[in-house]
């Protein structure tokens, strides 16, 4: 079925707008979601979630590209399902991804102004995102969007998980002299 089948049923107010939806984009918001959660049961709970989420905004609003909205609003609420479990500290083992590695060259949310600047540094990491190869791109986005590991980032390029890690490593230490250069404190 079609993006567009699938929000006239949202706007229908028809549940089959959530089958269609699970049919076609499923698979991509369980693999980000498990990526981010790396628990079974969580990445059903944010499965779900997502669908509700979904309902509730669809109508009024009308995402262009379908595929994209639900797999950034599961990545969304994942995300907040992984802050909330380590805020409570109730051991759950979420650790596909390590946050920190990015966060090192990426600048401290620390007042309202830094809030604001987030348009300006998301800006900046695109445009930085343009200079690299397309392999790269892949990468950084594979593992710092979708929560992907080394390993399955290794595998769909068919390269081994050192180059990854390395390539990852290097990519960092560039995007944080490229915002330094942008006028962004880290």
């Amino acid at each position: 079925m079609t993006d567009e089948k699938i929000i006239k049923l949202y706007f229908d107010r028809s549940e089959d707008a959530i089958t269609e939806t699970d049919r076609k984009y499923g698979g991509a918001c369980r693999s980000v979601a498990y990526n981010i959660l790396g628990s079974h049961e969580d990445t059903e709970e944010c499965t779900n979630d997502t669908y509700l989420k979904m309902w509730e905004v669809i109508p009024p609003k009308r995402p262009t590209k379908l595929g994209a909205f639900v797999v950034s609003v599961a990545r969304h609420i994942a995300l907040n399902m992984y802050a909330a479990a380590n805020r409570i500290k109730n051991g759950r083992g979420y650790s596909s991804v390590d946050f920190d590695e990015i966060a090192e060259c990426l600048p401290a949310k620390e007042s309202v102004e830094s809030e604001i600047d987030d348009k300006t540094v998301l800006d900046a990491v695109e445009r930085f995102l343009t200079t690299l190869s397309r392999e790269k791109q892949i990468m950084f986005v594979r593992r710092y969007y979708y929560g992907s590991t080394y390993g399955e980032i290794a595998d769909d390029l068919k390269t081994n998980e050192d180059r990854v890690r390395m390539t990852l490593k290097r990519i960092r230490e560039n995007l944080r002299k490229f915002l330094e250069k942008e006028g962004i404190e880290i």
